[in-house]
């Protein structure tokens, strides 16, 4: 196997990283430097949901799997683009809009609306989301992880709760967002890698998303 290109598919992480109404904003500040120390370090605070991310079920059920209890081929796998683009704002994505062809067991869903491109403004907030329907029907054909290149893939705010976090939870899957690149995807099977950092006990943690084209 031979990889032939690498499509990164994460927001970079610093005193800019756009973060959900609330959470911690992260803070990287120098704790040493090579004329002081011989070395330079990074002191670096910041939420468990910052920038490109992954949730585990424990992040909205307390009787969910915490992180480190995740097998790790949730957040590897073969890719499929699900391309929504052209919604306008806090439009639902439903099943009828959405092309199955690909998906199931195994297969990392990639949700592109398109909306990383509002990252960094006010209206990155208002961005499409999954509609719980749509959510239900993914999950009959196997899907266990899902990605979106927006902030959240419930509505931000949600006036009736987080029901898409909700059901992804229940079914032991994970959900990636803050993703952004996917239309750049423009090669056949891809393979996906959003490998969280591995803290323990954790509601899920940044991730350097990737896609690869590889060839056989």
């Amino acid at each position: 196997m031979r990889i032939r290109r690498i499509v990164d598919l994460s927001v970079p992480v610093g005193s800019g990283t756009q973060v959900y109404p609330g959470d911690p904003e992260p803070r990287l500040t120098v704790h040493a430097t090579v004329p002081e120390d011989g070395f330079n370090l990074l002191h670096v605070q910041m939420g468990s949901q910052t920038g490109t991310h992954v949730d585990a079920p424990y992040h909205f059920r307390d009787d969910g799997p915490r992180l480190h209890d995740l097998d790790l081929g949730l957040f590897t796998g073969p890719g499929v683009v699900l391309d929504v683009r052209g919604l306008a704002p806090r439009t639902p994505i439903t099943s009828d809009i959405i092309d199955p062809a690909g998906l199931g067991p195994g297969v990392i869903a990639l949700i592109c609306t398109g909306w990383s491109r509002f990252y960094g403004t006010e209206a990155y907030f208002d961005h499409p989301y999954l509609d719980a329907d749509a959510c239900r029907k993914l999950l009959d054909l196997g899907v266990r992880t899902f990605c979106i290149d927006a902030i959240n893939i419930d509505e931000t705010p949600s006036p009736i709760g987080y029901p898409v976090h909700h059901l992804i939870a229940r079914a032991g899957g994970v959900i990636g967002e803050n993703l952004r690149n996917l239309e750049l995807i423009d090669f056949p099977d891809p393979l996906v890698s959003c490998l969280p950092i591995a803290l323990e006990d954790a509601d899920g943690a940044p991730v350097r998303a990737v896609a690869y084209e590889v060839e056989l």
